[in-house]
């Protein structure tokens, strides 16, 4: 049985109607909109955001669910659905996960449209449910990511992000949706008990860890559909290389920042970036944070009795430590 399987076996009910609550609190009455949603939900992913408000949900109430928690989770989903349109036209993106995205088969002022739509689905869905305190979970989460994003824009430029900053910045960039899912999941079903901020620890430890992997992938970990170098070649500063630059002579320093600044488009300097990057110890200071960060999040999970929820969420913080892509 493939791990994700493995990990949504306790939750395939609870999953498979809430596929069906999704759709219907996107559909609308005009059959454009009707049309795109429908080809945002037949090319999900492997939904582990939903997959996370369930698990903790059960996990803090003993298998537990309500129509909050369902609620919940297409909340998150809607949001964060209407994030990645959004993205993509930011980012001049043409494919999100192998297909093409919304703005490059019915270009950016449609797709900035859908994520306005989708975004205030979400918004609507809590108001007209009084559940307010589940959408302040998701509203800082917004909020937080949006910063996120211009922090790393704003400190790309200078090419001067410590490794603080880095983590303030992946923190609120990645983590903080996870972060909102798990203490979404908690608040759905034990609203204002302590397990909704220690859920919230949890999905943010996990989060960052998620980042670091990803980080890793750039320096050639596994074919994971995106070529190797490609945060080099967009001067995103990050762990494995910020490592790197603050634990180096400075004659190297100024190498790699010339390197990133004026040869990033340069292939053979890029591989050279890598290879220093691996020789000095970057990706080996990153594992070992990530790993830390992996560590603080299974030992937040020993707060609550053994069950299949608590066993799946396990399995969920080594699958993103482990994953091939």
């Amino acid at each position: 049985m493939k791990i994700v399987e493995q990990i949504k076996q306790p939750i395939a009910f609870e999953m498979e109607l809430f596929e069906q609550k999704f759709q219907l609190s996107m559909s609308s009455k005009v059959a454009l909109l009707n049309r795109i949603t429908h080809y945002i939900v037949n090319r999900k992913g492997k939904q582990m955001r939903p997959m996370f408000v369930f698990l903790v949900a059960k996990m803090v109430s003993n298998g537990e669910v309500s129509e909050r928690t369902y609620r919940g989770a297409s909340v998150i989903e809607l949001i964060h659905t209407a994030t990645l349109v959004h993205d993509d036209v930011v980012d001049d993106s043409n494919r999100r996960r192998g297909f093409f995205s919304v703005n490059a088969l019915w270009k950016n002022k449609i797709a900035v449209l859908i994520g306005d739509f989708l975004l205030s689905k979400g918004l609507l869905l809590s108001i007209d449910n009084n559940d307010f305190d589940l959408l302040k979970i998701i509203s800082i989460a917004v909020r937080e990511m949006s910063e996120g994003e211009l922090l790393q824009i704003e400190k790309a430029r200078r090419l001067d992000i410590t490794e603080n900053v880095y983590y303030e910045i992946i923190r609120q960039k990645t983590a903080t949706l996870i972060a909102a899912c798990c203490s979404l999941g908690a608040a759905s079903v034990k609203p204002e008990s302590s397990h909704v901020e220690t859920m919230r620890k949890f999905g943010e430890l996990i989060g960052m860890a998620f980042q670091i992997k990803d980080d890793l992938f750039d320096y050639g970990e596994a074919q994971i559909g995106k070529p190797t170098g490609i945060d080099i070649k967009e001067q995103k500063m990050t762990l494995p290389l910020i490592y790197v630059l603050n634990n180096t002579s400075k004659k190297d320093k100024i190498w790699l920042i010339n390197s990133i600044k004026n040869h990033n488009k340069n292939s053979k300097r890029v591989k050279e970036v890598i290879a220093f990057v691996k020789d000095n110890g970057g990706l080996d200071y990153a594992v070992g944070k990530m790993k830390q960060f992996q560590s603080e999040a299974l030992e937040l999970l020993k707060n609550f009795p053994d069950s299949q929820y608590r066993n799946s969420l396990e399995l969920m913080v080594n699958y993103v430590i482990d994953r091939k892509k």
